[in-house]
């Protein structure tokens, strides 16, 4: 009961009662929308516990609005069965030697005489694996490091402190959340994630949470301006278009939002992930990554999928494909699955850019195949919303991607 300092949540309730629950050591009920339910041994044990209460654990969860760092504040030394991925999940793709690397391309040496050869390298890349890695990018090295200190800073902060950005409306373009799909997914992933839209129109400076407030609209410009026009330069080149084509005619740098990424150390890495198997619904995405590692991309060797890892790179970040430009690609270029593995150690800290187009104009912002000379369009025409739409009604679904709604 509540009077043993421990804390107790009632799940079922008559119509229209409020929901309550019991501060440590008090009988003072409390409105669930004043304040986030603290983490307990007692809500641990809750969200341990049989599949049938599923869907309650995942309330109680939720409602601490304390993510998966809460749980690890709280001492946690074996991971929630809510986090607990199928084995096929895990095991897919097993570690084995492997014979590939992703490449690492110096944008710099995108000058002059030297520019046809970078233009090369991209090409190949985004051609095969759909990953890789760039230095020489123009986005300083001071940028980078205040962008990851910002994401670390404000998730460490106490729980009260982030809670009023804690929220599932996606009508907010800032959001604090344990799992976007929290209560879609199959299993529940082992991080946190801060989501802010950051283009056409950032938000305002009190929408940021004050650890991000000045660095975050710092580090999204500099990846917009210096590095994603470079790369859609690059890439129109590799399609033989002109430099400006997928930035002018396409809307490619229109809207960017950025997922900043907080996984925390696991006590049972091998029973969780940190993201599952996924590709994005985007142009191109540019993460940052600490020193930490765990990304992993899917890839084709010796006719067997295999998972191989993206090493962290010093001053590197790492571009891959999205679904809307292996569409506009007509298949040229390769949005690939990529998934990121818990660790015992940690926490990881990433930001990933996505690019996209402005968010009011996905209605009617079109997606079509750019058909090479002799060839055929391989997609129907779609518009940026219907791709997402079905990007969401796919996602979860292992191998199953969102582009074979649109293939002709």
């Amino acid at each position: 009961n509540a009077g043993d300092g421990q804390q107790t949540m009632r799940y079922h309730r008559r119509q229209h009662e409020p929901r309550l629950h019991f501060t440590r050591g008090t009988h003072r009920p409390v409105n669930q929308k004043e304040q986030a339910a603290p983490i307990t041994p007692r809500r641990v044990h809750a969200m341990a516990s049989a599949q049938p209460l599923r869907a309650l654990n995942l309330k109680a969860f939720d409602e601490t609005r304390a993510g998966v760092k809460g749980l690890v504040d709280a001492g946690v030394t074996a991971v929630p069965s809510i986090f607990h991925h199928p084995p096929e999940s895990l095991t897919h793709g097993a570690p084995r030697p492997q014979r590939f690397t992703v490449p690492v391309i110096n944008l710099s040496c995108a000058v002059g005489t030297t520019r046809a050869a970078v233009v090369a390298q991209v090409r190949a890349a985004a051609e095969t694996a759909g990953f890789f890695q760039v230095v020489g990018h123009g986005v300083p090295e001071a940028a980078t490091s205040a962008m990851l200190a910002a994401v670390r800073g404000f998730i460490e902060e106490p729980v009260e402190a982030k809670a009023p950005y804690y929220t599932r409306d996606t009508g907010r373009r800032v959001r604090y959340q344990s799992n976007l799909d929290l209560f879609q997914s199959t299993a529940a992933n082992w991080r946190d994630t801060l989501f802010v839209e950051m283009l056409p129109e950032p938000p305002a400076p009190e929408e940021l949470p004050a650890a991000c407030r000045r660095v975050a609209p710092e580090y999204a410009r500099l990846v917009q301006r210096r590095l994603g026009r470079t790369l859609l330069g690059l890439l129109s080149e590799a399609l033989g278009l002109r430099p400006g084509h997928l930035e002018e005619e396409h809307g490619c740098l229109e809207g960017l939002s950025l997922a900043c990424h907080y996984y925390p150390a696991c006590p049972e890495p091998h029973l969780t992930l940190g993201t599952p198997r996924h590709t994005d619904a985007s142009f191109l995405t540019v993460l940052l990554q600490d020193a930490v590692g765990g990304l992993q991309v899917l890839v084709d060797l010796e006719g067997a999928p295999a998972w191989v890892d993206v090493p962290p790179v010093a001053g590197a970040l790492v571009v891959n494909v999205g679904d809307f430009l292996q569409l506009m690609s007509n298949d040229r270029f390769k949005s690939v699955e990529h998934r990121v593995v818990s660790n015992a150690v940690g926490p990881r800290v990433s930001v990933a850019c996505f690019l996209r187009t402005d968010r009011a104009a996905a209605p009617t912002r079109v997606l079509a195949p750019i058909v090479a000379d002799g060839d055929e369009p391989r997609y129907r025409s779609t518009t940026v919303e219907e791709v997402v739409r079905q990007y969401y009604k796919v996602k979860g679904l292992a191998g199953t991607s969102a582009l074979q709604h649109f293939r002709l």
